[in-house]
């Protein structure tokens, strides 16, 4: 079974050193003075030199190799009116680009609201928080964003982490170490930060394969009853748009006496009459026992958390290191993420106006024939199926049409199933959308990729 084309008991960092040299930890090396400093010596064992330079550029000539070496684009937003930006490239100044490929999914990260709560928080009281919680104590601004976060998703209480792969690593591997002998059940598409918070929690862990609530019942039902169990998923899978089966994976917690986790990085403030995800939308936040979340989507800012009843949360306040030894959030960002949850409980508009584009866009690339996966939600991605070539079509894009969207590649998805992701919102215009159809269009016929016949 594979987690994003990893298999989950191997998952490792994508430069993977396992051909390299070991390392000598009792060698005496000395600085070669011919060499690149991080040449060493011959050691007092009379081990061969170890050349450092030689084994990280083998790491990335490897990721050259497969033709998933990341580059990351020069940019800056242009306030109050993104998509809108400016790209940093070569000497001629910036040149303006259309972002297709933000996490700011409802363009909150420029809401007037949002930006005059942090002004007033930053002119209040300047711009750290000082330190740690425990050191520094609750920033008002905090208490005031966990209240309505635990509101949100009808909770008893929330806690706030640095980013939202904070708050799964975090939480999932204390969560399990407080759990003796506590076996993970996960979905085989979690998120790297899953992935990470169950493989530090040391515990045992059963995948499932991905939404299969039959498959996940033959895994419960063969494990000792006495033993503690959780099911972590997500809600919205960001790379593929699915929808996890919550009410089923509810009723097998239920029946096997297991507690659910659920992600809803990419669903909070998008789904819900209030904004509160796919849980909400469904009527089954009151069955999840731990709901995750970040600040950094929808929500338009930085930061994650997660909402549970008030034992688990002051469990994991008090055991976990990813909270306790972490340096709060600034609260100019808290009190920023504050007004866009207030706001979009308030709202539908944003999150009428970014369905009704993500709609239209998938519209326009079937049109088009053009390869596009028919999510059910806000996720539209368009399949390449190859490393090179997705990165040649982001190139020409940035670099003939002022079009930003992102190549992704594993270990983000499994290899062969490369593709740019689109994330349209309630700022992408029609005129934008039509422009950005024929610019892939022709560049689909200039690379000679497949077009998909019309149904």
């Amino acid at each position: 079974m594979t987690w994003n084309g990893q298999s989950h008991s191997e998952a490792r960092p994508v430069a993977n050193c396992s051909q390299t040299p070991p390392f000598n930890r009792g060698a005496a090396y000395t600085k070669s003075r011919e060499d690149s400093p991080a040449v060493r010596d011959r050691g007092a064992n009379g081990t061969s030199p170890l050349n450092y330079d030689h084994i990280f550029d083998q790491a990335i000539q490897r990721l050259h190799g497969e033709g998933r070496y990341r580059v990351f684009i020069d940019i800056l937003r242009n306030k109050g009116a993104f998509p809108n930006a400016r790209c940093f490239a070569g000497h001629n100044g910036p040149k303006p680009v259309t972002v297709w490929c933000s996490n700011d999914y409802l363009s909150m990260g420029q809401h007037p609201k949002v930006v005059a709560a942090m002004e007033e928080a930053l002119h209040d009281v300047g711009a750290g928080s000082g330190g740690t919680r425990n050191i520094g104590g609750n920033t008002h601004y905090h208490i005031d964003l966990e209240r309505e976060l635990a509101d949100l998703h009808g909770k008893e209480s929330a806690l706030l982490f640095t980013s939202g792969y904070v708050s799964n690593d975090a939480t999932l591997s204390t969560l399990a170490r407080l759990l003796p002998g506590c076996v993970i059940f996960s979905d085989e598409l979690n998120h790297a930060s899953m992935i990470a918070g169950i493989r530090n929690s040391n515990c045992e862990k059963r995948i499932f394969r991905h939404n299969d609530p039959a498959h996940l019942e033959e895994l419960l039902a063969a494990e000792d009853p006495s033993v503690p169990k959780l099911i972590a998923f997500e809600s919205v899978y960001s790379m593929d748009g699915d929808v996890a089966p919550i009410h089923a994976f509810c009723d097998l917690a239920e029946k096997y006496n297991a507690l659910t986790y659920i992600d809803e990085v990419h669903a909070v403030g998008m789904y819900g009459a209030r904004g509160g995800g796919i849980s909400e939308r469904d009527e089954a936040a009151h069955r999840i026992d731990i709901i995750e979340g970040t600040m950094g989507k929808a929500f338009g800012v930085m930061g994650g958390y997660i909402a549970a009843d008030t034992r688990i949360i002051d469990c994991i306040r008090s055991y976990a290191p990813g909270f306790i030894f972490t340096t709060s959030l600034s609260p100019v960002l808290v009190a920023g993420v504050l007004a866009a949850v207030r706001h979009l409980k308030e709202s539908s508009a944003e999150r009428d106006a970014q369905q009704a584009a993500a709609a239209e866009l998938k519209r326009r690339f079937r049109e088009a024939g053009l390869p596009v996966l028919d999510t059910a939600t806000h996720i539209v991605p368009l399949m390449v199926g190859d490393p090179v070539r997705a990165k040649k079509i982001s190139d020409i894009l940035l670099a003939e049409y002022g079009v930003y969207v992102q190549p992704i590649n594993f270990p983000t998805v499994p290899r062969g199933t490369e593709r740019l992701r689109f994330t349209p919102g309630p700022t992408h215009t029609e005129e934008m959308m039509a422009e950005l159809t024929a610019a892939l269009v022709e560049i689909w016929d200039r690379l000679e990729l497949e077009f998909r016949k019309a149904a």
